[in-house]
């Protein structure tokens, strides 16, 4: 690899529950008539009920006797105290048996509940988990370490559950009620929010949050997690310095916006970038990038603005590259218009399973414009348009991996032509689940190596090497 690249290469571096025992009764022990029976143990639904009464018990307290404009105005730590001081003194009065974890936890859940969003407080901190899922207000789960586990979050009442829903969306700007019983917004710390209320939602409220990370993953980092090897993110690096026009496609939740963050980090920093996205996700790394989001519809049907006028706008803002959070409609019809127009390096994600499959997405999003195009002309404008599909998939074991790494080369008649140049093959799987498999590559040379090498920038014959495992 030759010294111009020798930088970029340098920043690169690159549970069952446990059976009762059998009561006395059921073990034949006839207590006698003169002795009383000892008081029953609290189970554990009963304790937390109990410790939710308090808690609601004590908030109403707390809103008549405080002036909580005053409180809310106090240093988070200084609330808290006093908080504190005021819980303390409820539970002596009103007999309440907790000890000092209970009485704190319940000043954690009161400070939460008027601050904060009451039981989702402990899950958005979790950094372990990635998504929040919610059916109802008793059937609550989380996704950690790429698998789905059920949890119990303490909502009181399908009431409490609808109440920290408002409070997300009223934050942002935005409403959820029977008329419009669905939403979907950004909330205050990036993390994407969406709901759907009765009577859309027919077992109560369902509320899905993917969570905002704070910890941008660079290309080192998705190599160290075992997403990709060494040498393939060498190259993609490379391609997306040199302004290979680059798409990330794959399923819902397999880490494509973390990828295209990731990727995007090789941009140099004195290109203009203008991100659109539904909800803004992108964590860009350069000094001059612009942020547009869309705009859904009001009450009254006014006011949307979607994703295909952001893009139409982006064009005449003078971008040297667009960068489109996820490609789902008939955006792709400017967005292809823009990367065959001098806006080559752009970047975009999309919902496919490989990437032919993509291909044939673009190939209907195209279509969807109305505009009267024949099949050639639509597969011309695509091909011409991209160099590079980067495939995606989260495997069972909740593991995601880059499991094809395709070049789009051209057409053949009305057929795309594409090659691959890595891929992820799985050899089988563990006693517990876990995939096994290797990468490697397929033996074809990448032909954008030309327009790389043209710029300094070489890679050894060995990282192309067929059936070669890859470093």
């Amino acid at each position: 690899m030759t010294s111009r690249f020798s930088a970029l290469h340098r920043r690169f571096d690159i549970g069952e529950t446990a059976t009762p025992p059998p009561s006395p009764k059921e073990q034949g022990v006839v207590i006698p008539n003169s002795r009383r029976p000892a008081p029953k143990a609290e189970t554990a639904p009963q304790k937390a009920n109990r410790v939710l009464d308090a808690r609601d018990r004590i908030h109403r307290m707390l809103i008549e006797e405080i002036n909580l404009v005053a409180l809310e105005r106090l240093p988070r730590d200084e609330m808290r105290r006093q908080i504190h001081d005021f819980v303390s003194e409820k539970t002596r009065e009103e007999r309440l048996a907790v000890n000092v974890a209970e009485l704190d936890s319940l000043v954690d859940d009161i400070v939460d509940e008027m601050v904060g969003l009451g039981p989702l407080e402990p899950l958005l901190k979790d950094p372990e988990i990635n998504d929040i899922l919610i059916n109802g207000h008793q059937n609550c789960f989380v996704e950690k370490r790429g698998k789905l586990q059920q949890i119990h979050v303490p909502f009181k009442d399908e009431a409490h559950l609808l109440r920290i829903i408002n409070k997300i969306v009223a934050a942002v700007g935005r409403r959820v009620d029977e008329s419009s019983p669905m939403v979907d917004a950004r909330m205050l710390d990036g993390s994407r929010f969406n709901a759907a209320i009765r009577p859309v939602g027919v077992d109560g409220p369902l509320v899905s949050i993917r969570k905002f990370s704070k910890n941008k993953l660079g290309l080192h980092k998705l190599v160290e997690f075992g997403a990709l090897t060494q040498n393939m993110a060498e190259v993609l690096a490379a391609a997306v310095y040199a302004r290979k026009t680059t798409i990330i496609s794959g399923g819902t939740g397999t880490g494509k916006t973390t990828m295209l963050n990731a990727l995007s980090a090789f941009i140099p920093e004195d290109e203009r970038l203008i991100t659109i996205e539904d909800a803004a996700e992108l964590q860009l790394q350069q000094p001059h990038v612009a942020r547009m989001e869309t705009r859904p519809a009001n009450i009254e049907g006014h006011g949307e603005i979607r994703q295909r006028d952001l893009v139409k706008n982006a064009l005449r803002m003078r971008p040297d590259r667009v960068i489109l959070g996820e490609c789902r409609g008939e955006e792709a019809f400017d967005m292809l218009q823009a990367m065959n127009t001098g806006h080559e390096g752009s970047m975009a994600t999309i919902h496919a399973n490989t990437p032919r499959d993509a291909i044939g997405r673009l190939e209907q999003m195209l279509g969807m414009t109305g505009m009267p195009m024949t099949v050639a002309s639509i597969r011309s404008q695509i091909a011409s348009a991209l160099d590079i599909i980067v495939q995606l998939t989260r495997l069972s074991d909740g593991k995601r991996k880059v499991t094809s790494v395709a070049e789009v080369t051209g057409m053949e008649g009305d057929v795309i032509q594409m090659q691959e140049i890595f891929r992820f093959v799985r050899t089988g799987m563990e006693a517990d689940g876990r995939i096994l498999g290797h990468f490697e590559a397929t033996g074809l040379r990448p032909r954008f190596l030309d327009d790389l090498k043209a710029m300094g920038i070489e890679f050894p014959g060995k990282y192309f090497e067929p059936g070669r495992p890859q470093d």
